[in-house]
């Protein structure tokens, strides 16, 4: 999956600081928010992705890399895609994302907004 299909997907699970107005994880959920995502925020609000009721299509990690890695081995719930966000990678998390044949990207969602929100006029 590339960044303009994530961004046409509807329910993200953010992972990261999403109550602190300084955080990208914060940034992120707001601007998903105001575009018509469904957005929940794991870390700082919810414990776990399992937490979650809906189901998932985006994982957005915005979070240490160790703690992105132990929330993404302890979830139980299907997901479409993880976004790892610049500074939330590590060489465990790509290891063990690729040994478990996990979808993800390398991106921003922030860049996937601005060019590919599901609200906007998509160019042809």
């Amino acid at each position: 999956m590339e960044l303009p299909e994530i961004m046409q997907q509807r329910v993200f699970a953010v992972a990261g600081d999403t109550l602190n107005e300084e955080k990208y994880a914060y940034k992120i959920k707001k601007g998903l928010l105001e575009h018509g995502y469904t957005v929940h925020s794991v870390g700082k609000e919810l414990a776990s992705f399992n937490d979650i009721a809906d189901d998932i299509d985006i994982i957005d990690l915005c979070i240490n890399p160790a703690k992105g890695l132990k929330l993404i081995q302890e979830c139980k719930k299907p997901f479409k895609c993880i976004v790892i966000q610049p500074g939330a990678e590590s060489e465990e998390l790509i290891a063990y994302l690729n040994s478990n044949k996990i979808p993800y990207i390398q991106g921003c969602v922030l860049v996937g907004l601005s060019l590919y929100a599901k609200d906007k006029e998509q160019k042809v």
